[in-house]
């Protein structure tokens, strides 16, 4: 796949790097997209908009409304564009991207964007590696915005390091390259997805819990992949530090299992796939203390009561979804996720044993197997990423019989 019949939004700031922009729009021309680009005021000391006209083929805009009191519509342009490039990006633009100060018509464009968003930073070596542009930099990533880093070389204060916008074939290059690697069938388009990822935490007192080492990486795996096919995709998420790098996917965020429960039956009547993998904690204190716990005694007794079965009252509760569980086991795994199956009425369960290296918990792997109640399928240790391509390929050929 190539970029041609893309529709590409570039939006140049004020930066000296700016010249280098007619060499990129020239180059996406030239293989067949469709490009329309917009300018800070600023940006209009360093190129002008006639060359950039004649290059894209379109009128270039730099304000809310033109000569005539017509208004050039952000709001148009934004849901235009199949991605948005911000290049010169110069620390000034990028503070008001990630903060909200919108005070342009680049900064509104953006802020009513809903497709990705490529950020090209370029500046002087001391602004680039300055904390605050580091860390708006660390907040655009957050966003789920894609950066091209900055080249070293010489710049234009006469310094050499690193501040230099990326040249015009990386730029090209790794678009085409987000094209290239977004190819779906949107096989999941019309479906809505639920799923649940990481711990629950129970609450002893107000600083101590009881939970496990689930890190949420395999379910914000499945949620971005799902996302991919086209799916709506529900993410329910315990305590994770886990980022979303798709800003499509709907984040809610609980703690402990009731409000996971309460949560999953907001959504659950309306969902075509559940996916629950989430680890879930079995018991929660009877009674939390209100205030901490002291350690006076040599021992602790604490009596604990059985959570809510989530998973369970989704297999209880189903009428038309198609449900998935997850089991982790350290023995009688193939027999203890089987019985899981058939008592949580589910429609396939995915089976990780911690027997298996590289498998369970805080891992970037993992290892499965899946069952259906006719089925058995194996895979190999995979990346976390590709174990939901798995999961979600054998959802959709089980969606087919």
């Amino acid at each position: 796949m190539s970029v041609s019949g893309k529709k590409i939004l570039i939006a140049v700031s004020g930066g000296i790097a700016a010249y280098k922009i007619h060499f990129l729009i020239r180059d996406f021309v030239k293989k067949g997209a469709e490009v329309q680009v917009i300018m800070t005021p600023d940006a209009e000391h360093f190129v002008t908009k006639l060359s950039l006209s004649t290059l894209s083929k379109k009128p270039v805009y730099s304000d809310f409304y033109g000569d005539n009191g017509t208004w050039n519509s952000h709001v148009e342009m934004a849901l235009w564009a199949d991605v948005m490039i911000v290049a010169p990006c110069t620390a000034n633009t990028l503070s008001k991207m990630v903060h909200g100060m919108c005070d342009n018509l680049v900064i509104a464009t953006y802020m009513s964007a809903k497709c990705p968003v490529f950020i090209v930073p370029a500046m002087d070596l001391d602004m680039y590696v300055h904390p605050s542009t580091k860390k708006n930099l660390e907040l655009a990533e957050s966003f789920g915005h894609i950066i091209i880093p900055a080249e070293n070389g010489e710049l234009a204060s006469g310094l050499i390091g690193q501040g230099r916008m990326a040249e015009p074939a990386t730029i090209f290059s790794t678009v085409k390259n987000y094209f290239n690697s977004n190819i779906h069938s949107k096989s999941l388009e019309g479906k809505t997805v639920l799923i649940t990822a990481g711990p629950t935490y129970e609450a002893l007192d107000p600083v101590r819990f009881i939970g496990n080492h689930s890190s949420g990486k395999m379910g914000f795996s499945l949620a971005e992949e799902a996302s991919k096919r086209g799916a709506r995709v529900i993410l329910i998420s315990g305590p994770s530090f886990q980022t979303l790098n798709d800003p499509k996917v709907e984040l809610h965020k609980v703690t402990s299992a009731k409000e996971m429960l309460a949560k999953v039956f907001e959504f659950y009547d309306g969902i075509d796939i559940g996916i629950a993998s989430a680890a879930v904690a079995d018991y929660a204190p009877k009674e939390v203390a209100k205030e901490k716990i002291k350690k006076n005694d040599d021992s602790l007794t604490i009596e604990l009561v059985k959570n809510p079965d989530i998973l369970k009252t989704m297999g209880e509760k189903k009428t038309h979804q198609f449900l998935v569980g997850f089991a982790l086991e350290t023995q009688n795994e193939e027999e203890n996720a089987k019985g899981k199956l058939e008592k949580k009425n589910l429609d396939m369960i995915v089976l990780n044993s911690l027997r298996d290296e590289g498998a369970g918990f805080k891992n970037d792997t993992n290892k499965i197997k899946i069952f259906t109640k006719t089925e058995k399928k194996e895979f190999n240790l995979k990346s976390k990423d590709d174990v939901a391509k798995d999961i979600l390929n054998f959802v959709e050929s089980q969606l087919l019989k």
